[in-house]
């Protein structure tokens, strides 16, 4: 047993420092247990609803290979999301821009080029919009809203223009087998998902890239004053976000075989909130790829079991509106505060060398 040698910020300290349960540093661990747990909660709402499939072992295997890929393209463009909002912006235009881009790359002059042709277009054409976001917003001063929902409806009628409003099919064998194909029984867009997943977690946590992008979204004037050029700095998060919407609409033409300018409707609706249920602030300067890849499988899931259970599409919008109210409601009732609250009432230690009021 260790011994308590004092309190810091109302965290009983030893001689090995805060306990790991009361470190605000553990807090992440506890928010992701937590979407574990809901998990869990989902799977067994539906071994209730439906006993007869999630009795049957192969259906449940099966059933999760769908949840990952069916998460997998807007997990994606959540890493890139996930990102912009740390950074302290918002992109209101990903779904757009996986339309345009997609539809852009199934051009008959594009697939002409094959399918390195094609996959160079979708991400040419999502950093290309990615950039002029960042422009408006850090060079031109718009609110991030703004510029995002003008790209929105601009990139919808572009992609409309083009395409004719034709749906557009890819003859592509490799495009359209990527969603085919699996390594290792695991589908070759969930692996696509892992990598683009993996690379985001390294960019932010283990590079300079990174810890500006915390340092921006805690304090832009700060950050300023530290020397980061904060403008450039905007404006390539807005490009990221662009290049993760690229691959995102190879991965949705290659599901689809075909493309659209309605594609993704909706998109820039999931991946804000997956992001905010993994304990992204939209305030920005605080995030995690981890965090934000849980939100995206849960959500993932609860769209899984709506289907399962037969409830219509507007009942499922309905209650990811109201996920995202409730995630970013619990998001203002954060630890410190239920410290103090516990502080003030007198259910925790006061700090040390706090006087005692009698």
């Amino acid at each position: 047993m260790s011994a308590e040698v004092g309190v810091k910020d109302g965290v009983a300290l030893n001689a090995a420092g805060p306990r790991w349960w009361k470190n605000e540093s553990a807090e992440g661990l506890w928010r992701n247990l937590g979407l574990v747990g809901v998990l869990l909660a989902l799977f067994a709402i539906g071994a209730v609803i439906r006993p007869d499939l999630y009795s049957d072992f192969d259906w449940v295997t099966n059933n999760m290979m769908v949840i990952l890929t069916q998460a997998a393209a807007i997990g994606v463009v959540t890493v890139g999301m996930t990102f912009v909002i740390i950074g302290g912006g918002i992109d209101l235009s990903v779904g757009a821009l996986i339309a345009l881009s997609g539809v852009w790359a199934t051009t008959v002059a594009t697939q002409s080029f094959g399918p390195a042709g094609m996959i160079f277009t979708a991400i040419a054409v999502g950093v290309g919009a990615g950039l002029v976001n960042g422009l408006l917003v850090a060079y031109g001063r718009l609110v991030p809203f703004i510029a995002t929902l003008a790209m929105l409806v601009a990139a919808r009628g572009l992609a409309a223009a083009i395409s004719g409003k034709q749906t557009q099919v890819s003859g592509d064998q490799f495009i359209n087998s990527i969603a085919k194909e699996r390594v290792l029984g695991v589908p070759v867009l969930v692996i696509i998902l892992l990598v683009v997943a993996g690379l985001g977690w390294v960019l932010l946590n283990r590079t300079t890239f990174g810890r500006r992008t915390i340092a921006i979204g805690g304090n832009a004037e700060a950050a300023r004053l530290a020397g980061i050029n904060v403008r450039g700095h905007t404006m390539l998060l807005y490009a990221l976000s662009g290049l993760c919407c690229g691959i995102a609409a190879i991965m949705l033409t290659s599901l689809a075989t075909s493309s659209q300018a309605a594609a993704a409707e909706l998109y820039e609706l999931d991946a804000i909130a997956a992001a905010i249920i993994g304990g992204t602030l939209l305030s920005g300067g605080r995030g995690t790829i981890v965090g934000s890849l849980f939100g995206v499988i849960v959500f993932s899931a609860i769209t899984n079991l709506f289907a399962i259970a037969n409830l219509p599409t507007e009942v499922q919008n309905m209650v990811k509106g109201a996920i995202i109210v409730v995630a970013v409601l619990i998001q203002q009732v954060r630890f410190s505060s239920v410290t103090q609250f516990a502080r003030r009432h007198g259910l925790s230690r006061p700090k040390a060398g706090t006087p005692q009021q009698t």
